[in-house]
């Protein structure tokens, strides 16, 4: 061939479409990640949508005149990194996420409900998956990328046939060749190698393919030996090299194009060799015809973007226009909109052109996957494009087989596109009935546990809540920072750092225990008895010697801390009374057993020295702190422990884990649990807490798109699921709850944040009764609950708090206003638990012995209860002004007119307002 024959594709001409065409009223998402963020097949485009973990999905051609309608797919958890649409089968996607997950879905046709599950589902991997691709000529093979580990999957198996090796940084490409038989790759090490999977698993060859180490792809033509990739020079400038593998040590060509930090995707067509270079964040689009015998990237066409290009993709050779001469659609990702771009070749006569339209590729496949994995090099049969010709057989994929359509299936739902907040499930899609509720009207998943909500309400109240709802008695409780005197202030170098699962510091009624940054895992303790600015020296703490993950004080006893740290041991620690005067070194005794980072700690609430630890060995540990030794162990979690709980009556334990499990215990019983249910979708973080006394669990946690949410469970009946969902805000913090049993109110705030969240809980519906919250003008690092004796009853303060700011620490009390202060507002202030005094020792509830704590009033001495109030004597009402009026004469009530008539005029001496104007001089008007 001569190296200056002219060019089929000279002439290309980009077609943009009218606003019309355009698939508007999308909310793409912009997610740092080596995908393209859409795909299409011959019937659907699959697009990665503004919201975590979920999948836009729209027919790829319109029905007539109507508006093709964007569902959504919640697909993971976490964020959609890459998917795929199988080559044979229209209606089979993989996705991957960085929840370290591949999903195999079954997507139904236009207009019917989108699955609920996936088909399939691969992993988990040891990272976050981050390219994947199915194999051109085999049904059921998948080539997937984690950090360094390449894999190649037999889908159906749900099983990697082989891992490909020797990568020495994270697989930012991961490619076959057309005829399915190598797999190349490029990696952050700055290296190209190509596999041939079925005969090793290490690369057969290898070369530096860009300087830089920023993303780079990759792109096969039609033949195994070229291919093209893409990333930058060490000027940050855009580059394109092909290669040709038997002669690997150097590219054949290379250009160079603009500078830009987004990734430069290559999609390339391998039967006409054209290719498109679409830069992420660019507006144009680069078209060069890929010609290895001369050894060229010819350029062909280029085109300026209306909008920022977020992702894109090709449309399959089979969906073209070929008799209008289009030899590429590139389908155009927006923020807002997918805009179809076509390339057409003008020709004279509407006709079919077999120069510009060879045969394609069809949708069957080749063979088998254990026959390709054996050694078949079948190719696909091709097929014509030409109308005259089809149509053509099709193919069904057997790994997802289609479900069996139900009469009553819903539609898809719309995404909303204005400031509603619909609820995607990790595993399904968005409908009326798993839509976001708002704070004040959660979304009741499960029976009631009773009739009565417990709470007196008069007739004129029922009848006021039968028109808006019940409300809480607390509804206007009122959030105050006390005086700057009660303030401990000049805090310095606060280590904001611990762990998610810890609250950040701790307090009792005397002190506070604070970790600090210094080295050492020290921890600071002040005395909450002796406010004011703490001295410019160094602070006397305890030294730890490693840095500290959580802390705990014991209830029973106000001078002992526990201190867990990263080096798997628990220290416990002895104040003394008077406080802490010197640098302590040397813990009171140090607790050895686990053999991983721990958690998080949990003293028992009524037996003395008894106290519970989680960590990174999956274990929570029971220990007996006379004996010092540890007494049970449970088990049973496959990931992280977020958190524990004991219930109030000390006989369960209940635990929320990273592997989306609530789990509860009965420690003397056995070390498996005794119930497990379902958790919050994400994996971000979680709380638990027991609540209503002891039959309900809440949970603080993520759903699928990273908002905050509370599910609160019923404690018999976990694997139920949750009996409400509680939408809250998004913020990357978990919500700490701080819940008090006497009032059955949360309050809910997380690191960082600025409103404390106040709800009353009860059993049955509506689960969740909001109150007034408490907002801060700037963020605190921390926030706990102090005892209930701390609380200041003659001012219907029901709660007292302490709020960790970044040099000073401050009490905020939470008051009731009421009318008759003088009187204790015994329905506020029911008898309360005494949680300072141990019920049983650890020998007596290790034995099996069980109790009940004492209760104490809060009544002060000399207060009446206002329950037992005398009734105020009836004032008389003051009448109408027509009662008055009525008893007057006619003149009376003229000559009262008149005078605030005259009143209200003034003084008609005054000057008016007009006379202090001045005026304009008569030259002044011209």
């Amino acid at each position: 061939m001569s190296r200056f024959k002219v060019s089929k594709f000279r002439h290309t001409e980009v077609r943009l479409p009218r606003r019309e065409a355009w698939i508007s009223d999308i909310r793409a998402g912009t997610i740092p990640s080596y995908g393209n963020h859409i795909k299409s097949s011959c019937s659907l485009i699959a697009f990665n949508s503004d919201r975590t973990g979920v999948l836009g999905i729209v027919p790829l051609e319109g029905q007539g005149e109507d508006k093709r309608h964007v569902t959504h797919l919640g697909c993971h958890s976490d964020l959609v990194t890459d998917l795929d649409f199988s080559p044979f089968d229209d209606f089979l996607l993989a996705t991957g996420s960085a929840d370290r997950m591949i999903k195999i879905w079954r997507l139904p046709a236009p207009g019917q409900a989108l699955p609920s599950g996936p088909g399939l589902v691969l992993g988990p991997e040891d990272t976050k998956v981050e390219v994947l691709q199915f194999h051109p000529t085999v049904d059921g093979i998948l080539v997937s990328t984690a950090g360094p580990a390449v894999k190649v999957w037999d889908v159906a198996k749900q099983q990697p046939l082989t891992e490909l090796v020797g990568h020495g940084d994270v697989v930012q490409a991961a490619v076959w060749s057309q005829d399915g038989a190598l797999v190349s790759t490029t990696c952050k090490d700055k290296q190209l190698r190509i596999f041939d999977p079925r005969a090793k698993p290490e690369a057969s060859q290898s070369t530096q393919a860009h300087e830089n180490s920023k993303d780079s792809r990759l792109a096969w033509t039609g033949t195994q030996e070229h291919l093209v990739s893409t990333g930058f020079n060490q000027m940050r400038e855009h580059e394109v090299k092909l290669w040709d593998t038997r002669h690997f040590s150097s590219a054949l060509t290379s250009l160079t194009l603009d500078t830009s930090p987004g990734s430069l995707m290559p999609l390339l067509d391998p039967d006409s060799g054209l290719l498109v270079l679409a830069g992420k964040g660019g507006s144009q689009l680069y078209c060069y015809e890929v010609a290895p015998q001369q050894l060229a990237l010819s350029p062909v066409t280029q085109c300026f973007l209306e909008s920022v290009l977020r992702g894109a993709t090709l449309v399959p050779r089979r969906m073209l226009a070929v008799m209008g001469c289009e030899v590429l659609r590139v389908l155009q990702l927006s923020d807002t909109a997918i805009v179809p771009i076509s390339y057409q070749v003008p020709r004279k006569a509407v006709e079919f052109y077999e120069d510009l339209f060879p045969d394609a590729a069809g949708c069957v496949p080749a063979s088998e996957p254990h026959a390709w994995w054996a050694g078949s090099n079948r190719q696909v049969q091709r097929i014509s494009l030409n109308p005259a010709r089809q149509p053509h057989p099709s193919f069904t994929s057997g790994l997802v087989p289609p479900a069996e359509p139900s009469l009553d299936a819903a539609r898809p739902v719309e995404l909303p596109t204005g400031d509603e907040d619909p609820s995607v499930s990790s595993e399904g899609f968005s409908s009326p009935s798993s839509s976001l509720i708002s704070p004040s009207t959660p979304s009741s998943l499960g029976p009631s546990l009773s009739s009565t909500s417990g709470i007196g309400t008069s007739p004129s109240q029922r009848s006021l809540q039968s028109l808006l709802g019940p409300s809480s008695k607390f509804r206007h409780a009122q959030g105050t920072v006390l005086h700057r005197d009660s303030h401990i202030t000049n805090l310095k170098g606060l280590n904001l750092t611990t762990p998610g699962e810890s609250n950040g510091f701790c307090a009792n009624q005397l002190r506070v225990a604070v970790p600090l940054l210094s080295s050492g895992g020290q921890v600071a303790v002040l005395e909450l008895q002796k406010p004011g600015r703490l001295p410019d020296t160094v602070l006397p703490t305890l030294q730890n010697g490693t840095a500290v993950t959580d802390l705990a004080w014991d209830p029973f006893d106000p001078h002992r801390l526990a201190v867990a740290g990263e080096d798997a041991r628990i220290r416990l620690w002895q104040v003394p009374p008077e406080g802490l005067k010197e640098v302590l070194t040397t813990p009171e005794a140090v607790l050895t057993g686990h053999t991983e980072k721990i958690y998080s700690l949990c003293f028992h609430p009524l037996a003395a020295d008894v106290l519970a630890s989680s960590s990174y060995d999956l274990t929570v540990r029971i220990w007996d702190l006379q004996a010092g030794i540890e007494r049970l162990r449970l088990q049973g979690h496959r990931d992280q422990i977020f958190s524990l709980a004991w219930s109030p009556n000390g006989q369960q334990l209940a635990t929320v884990c990273k592997d989306g499990c609530l789990r509860i215990y009965e420690p003397r019983s056995g070390p498996e649990p005794l119930q497990e249910g379902p958790g919050p979708e994400g994996a971000r973080g979680a709380r638990i807490v027991w609540v209503c006394d002891g039959r309900c669990l809440l949970v603080s946690g993520f759903d699928s798109q990273s908002e905050r949410q509370l599910l609160l469970y019923s404690a018999e009946a976990l694997a139920c699921g949750p009996l409400a969902v509680l939408g809250l805000d998004v913020a990357p913090s978990t919500l700490l709850p701080s819940y008090d049993p006497d009032t059955s109110l949360v309050l809910l705030t997380g690191k960082g944040d600025t409103r404390v969240f106040l709800y009353e809980l009860l059993p049955e519906a509506p689960f969740f009764l909001e109150c007034n919250s408490f907002t801060s003008p700037d963020p605190h690092k921390g926030f706990v609950l102090l005892p209930k004796t701390e609380c200041d009853v003659r001012e219907v303060e029901f709660a007292r708090c302490l709020r960790l700011r970044q040099t000073s620490l401050e009490p905020v009390a939470f008051r009731l206003p009421r009318v008759r202060k003088e009187f204790f507002q015994d329905d506020v202030f029911p008898d309360t638990a005494v949680t300072w005094e141990p019920v049983l020792s650890a020998k007596a509830w290790l034995g099996g012995a069980n109790g009940e704590p004492r209760l104490l009033s809060l009544q002060p001495p000399g207060m009446i209860p206002v329950s037992q109030a005398p009734r105020e004597a009836p004032t008389r009402r003051a009448l109408s002004s027509a009662h008055y009026l009525e008893e007057k004469s006619d003149e009376q009530k003229k000559e009262e007119l008149l005078n605030a008539m005259v009143a209200k005029l003034g003084n008609r001496e005054d000057p008016l307002p007009q006379d202090s104007f001045e005026g304009v001089d008569e030259d002044e008007w011209d």
